[in-house]
C-alpha cells in the first residue's frame, strides 16, 4: 500500500531531482521513491517484509 503526503523541498533541489529523473527515464515521484529506498538500504533500515500469512491475519 502506498501513502500520499505533501513534501516541501527547495525549488533548486526539486529541479535537480526532475533532471535526474528524466536522465533515468523515471517520473519525479518515482525518482524520489527510489532515492528514499536507496537511502534506507544504505542505512540498513529497510522495513522487513511481512509474510503472506501475517497479511491475512491482519485483514
Amino acid at each position: 500500500m502506498k501513502k500520499s503526503f505533501a513534501l516541501r523541498v527547495d525549488a533548486e533541489v526539486y529541479e535537480a531531482i526532475e533532471k535526474w529523473a528524466a536522465d533515468e527515464f523515471r517520473s519525479t515521484n518515482g525518482q524520489i521513491e527510489w532515492i528514499l529506498s536507496d537511502a534506507l538500504k544504505r542505512a540498513k533500515r529497510t522495513p522487513k517484509k511481512k509474510n503472506p500469512q501475517q497479511k491475512e491475519e491482519q485483514q
